[in-house]
This record gives C-alpha cells, structure tokens and sequence, in this order.
C-alpha cells in the first residue's frame, strides 16, 4: 500500500522513523504493518480539518469529564488534563497471549515469594535471593512477618509496565505492586475511542475492557466469606495525583469512596461512618501508602489513614488490598531477581523478559556503567513517576558527576540499565504524523478464582521528541490500545 494518498490528506511525508526502533505501525519502508491496514484505511480519508475536529472533540471530552491528574512540582497548575492521542495503539491476539500468559506467571511467582519472604524465607536459605535486599529494603515491613492473608494472596492489583525493543520482543521494565494507577485512563481512552471511531470499532473483534471495574468488585468480593461483602476505597483525599481514577473507579465499582476520617476502630473492627449510623467494613480496596496507612504501626504524622488498621487486618476482622508490604517485591533491586524468582517458585523459564540490570553496589557493575554512562539510565531503587533518574545519553559532565557523587554515598539505593530504543507509535501532533516511544501496562486482579488479566491496558506515550520518559508528570500522555 502506497503511503502516498495518506500525505495528500493529512501529513507531510516521509514519516520520519526513530534510529533503531520497532514501529507499531509502519515497517521501515513505510508501508502499512497488516493490523494497521484498516485504522490507516480510515485516517487516510481525513483531511488536516477533520483530524483537527477529532482531536478537539477529544480534549473537550477529557476536559467535561474532569480527567485530570495533580503534578505536586508543577507551581504554575497542580491540576492538568491528561493528554490524549487519537491513534489506538493496537496489539494482536497473538502477542496479547504471550503478554497474558507472563503477566500471570510473573504475579503467580511474585506472590508465593512475598508469601515466602514475610514467613519461612526459604529462598533466603537457599541462597537464591540476597538476605541484604530485604534487611535494606524499606519496603518490607517487620510488621507482617508471620502473617499469610486471606487466600494468602498479597498482590491482589497489579500493573505490569512492558516495552518493546528494537526487535518487537516485550520485556518488562518494572512490576507495579502497591497501589498501581491509570486504570481509569485506560477506561476513559475506551469511550472517547468509541466516539472517534464509531464506524470501525464495532467491525473489529476489539476486546473490552470497559468490564474491569465489575471484574474488580467480584475478585475482591471472592476473598471475603461472606456473600455481600461491605468493600469501601482509600483515598488520601482530593489533592491526590490519582483522586480523579480513585472517585471514578469507587463509583463504577458501586463502593463507597472515604478517607481515614471517614472509618473508625471498634473492638478491632473497622466502621464507616454513615448517615444511618455506622457500617462494619469488610474489604478496604486501599490507594494510601503504607507508611500513611496506619499512624500507630508506621508513620505517626499520618492523618490520611486508621489508628489501628493494621492490628484489626492482622486479626482478621477487615482484609486490605494489597496487602501491606508488597513493595518489597517490587522494587528495582528486586526486579533483577524475578528471573530466578519464577524458576525457584514455578520451576518454569519466565514468558516475559527482564532487562539486564545492574547493581551499582557491585564494583565491577559501577566501574563498567560509569565508563558506559552514556549508554545507560540509571535509577533509584525505590523511585517512581520518572523522577531521579540519570539519562547517560543526555546528562552533561557536570550532572553526572554530581549523580555519581550520590551514588557513592549510598550505591545499594541505585541501579542501571542499558537505554532501549522503545517502540514507537504514530501521534498526531503539529497537524503532521510523527513517531513517539509508548510503553504498556496492563492490569491484573488477583482473586479467589485466579489471576484475571484485563485485556488491554495503558498505553503511554512519551509526547516529547526522542524522549524516552513516558510518565504524565514528566510531559507524557496516552493513547488507547485495541487488543484485537
């Protein structure tokens, strides 16, 4: 197919690929990849006007609808409208069943080693994951050793990021196992998706995701004995960077959205205080960190969370999703063990690759990246969102310098990685086609029943030329993603 017609219509060609990159939807020659034909088939009917109407008509949706997010850092405007591109990112069922098949065996693994490590610590004592990664750790919590909950199930919501290399293959970049957000997005992308393309949509065998607030009620319901089961969701309040997903999802789920003011503790069970009086809690789906969970058990300046939550968990009078300290499993020193983690536990080979990691406590691993900075990212341990990280292809001497300084004072806080080409996808931006790099995390529910993969997911895109940060707080947005 000619690529021709498409230009006459609404860029200005050739699409100018990214060096060494896998395109979602243009092979290098620029021709059309097959499960693109059809989408390209409909945008090449568009003039420059009729995209422009599209992507209005997108921005004022995303605006009546208030999908926002809060940037702390940002002075200017703590709250932003999530940026949204109209080209669905598109994934074949073939490649979703090798994304499906990982994901579950990664959380499978994942699970019975937090189950393991908060009790026997076999893999300890058999000297396959490092007893100083779990004593350094400020994610595991002393609080649950001992303590196996309901359905021994700790990861009961996760949001697996994966990319793309230079070769089409997926690997996973980090496993999100605390309080994992953008779900809502995803949703969100799904209805304006409907309203954008409403004339091939219903054509194309495009998986729902449209069902996952139901499919979260019901896994978290199935770990409560009890038929109906009062479930309420955390949120630390309003000015949360995720309170727009939070109020969204309880609403969807038919659950009550409260804050710790909004539950109090009596006998060691938790109440909701109602206008009919007070309710007993079954199931806290909670969005608040652990160290702002419980201010007598961790942080005692905590006014977001429940004096005494933790004791009535731990006596099983209220089950909490997810279950505390789980990031001690999810951390990026952790991440370069899932590998061996999923053979000791599965006595499998992972689906899903890891990228090669180093730790920049071992001598040989710093003496090699620093010589390497400028093909290497280097990461904090417990960081997220993007932030403190060193981009070795980008940073000046004098910021790498600085950042190596940091690092000696702590090295076992920091890792490093080689920097990927990530896929990119098309974007309209500047009335032209352009390609950004995209990243993908779909969401996984852990229930009494199993594992249940949601299947589809978000797509984020780095909206800045050559970036390779993805995070809406660093300049990134999303697109949807048709699962087909």
């Amino acid at each position: 197919m000619d690529s021709s017609t498409f230009s006459d219509k609404l860029i200005d060609f050739p699409y100018e690929h990214y060096k060494n990159t896998w395109d979602e939807m243009f092979e290098p020659n620029n021709r059309i990849k097959p499960s693109y034909r059809f989408l390209y088939n409909f945008l090449s009917k568009q003039s420059v006007s009729e995209i422009n109407k599209l992507k209005e008509f997108s921005l004022k949706f995303f605006m009546n609808q208030g999908i926002t997010f809060n940037v702390y850092s940002d002075e200017q405007s703590i709250e932003k409208i999530f940026p949204f591109d109209i080209i669905p990112r598109i994934i074949m069922n073939k490649d979703w069943e090798i994304i499906e098949k990982g994901i579950i065996q990664r959380i499978t693994a994942l699970n019975l080693f937090l189950k393991d490590i908060y009790n026997e610590q076999f893999i300890i004592k058999d000297k396959v994951f490092p007893i100083e990664l779990v004593a350094n750790n400020p994610y595991f919590l002393n609080q649950m050793r001992g303590f196996k909950p309901p359905k021994d199930i700790y990861t009961h919501i996760s949001g697996v990021d994966i990319i793309r290399n230079n070769k089409g293959d997926f690997y996973v970049l980090e496993d999100n196992l605390r309080t994992p957000s953008g779900v809502c997005y995803m949703l969100e992308n799904r209805q304006i998706s409907r309203r954008l393309y409403p004339s091939i949509m219903p054509k194309k065998k495009i998986k729902d995701v449209s069902n996952y607030p139901q499919i979260l009620y019901q896994q978290l319901a199935s770990l409560s004995n009890k038929k109906n089961p009062t479930i309420v969701l955390l949120t630390p309040g309003l000015y949360n960077s995720a309170y727009y997903e939070h109020s969204t999802l309880a609403r969807l789920m038919g659950v009550e959205l409260v804050e710790g003011r909004d539950l109090l503790m009596d006998n060691n069970k938790v109440f909701m205080k109602t206008s009919k009086g007070l309710e007993k809690v079954d199931i806290i789906y909670r969005r608040v960190d652990d160290d702002f969970l419980d201010p007598i058990s961790f942080n005692q300046s905590s006014v977001l969370g429940v004096p005494g939550i933790l004791e009535a968990y731990k006596k099983r009078n209220v089950i909490i999703t997810n279950a505390p300290g789980t990031g001690v499993a999810d951390d990026k020193a952790s991440y370069i063990y899932v590998p061996q983690i999923i053979k000791y536990y599965l006595n499998e080979e992972p689906i899903l690759k890891n990228i090669e990691t180093y730790q920049l406590e071992n001598s040989e691993h710093f003496d090699y990246v620093k010589k390497n900075i400028t093909s290497h990212v280097i990461k904090k341990t417990d960081g997220s969102g993007g932030y403190g990280m060193l981009m070795g292809n980008s940073a000046d001497d004098i910021e790498i310098e600085k950042y190596f300084y940091k690092i000696k004072k702590n090295p076992s806080n920091f890792i490093a990685q080689p920097i990927l080409n990530l896929s990119t996808s098309p974007c309209i931006l500047n009335e032209s086609m352009e390609p950004r790099c995209v990243d993908f995390r779909p969401y996984a529910i852990y229930g009494a029943e199993g594992i249940k993969v949601c299947p589809g997911g978000l797509t984020r895109v780095a909206l800045k030329k050559n970036s390779l940060v993805v995070n809406s707080s660093q300049g990134g947005g999303s697109k949807d993603t048709w699962v087909i």
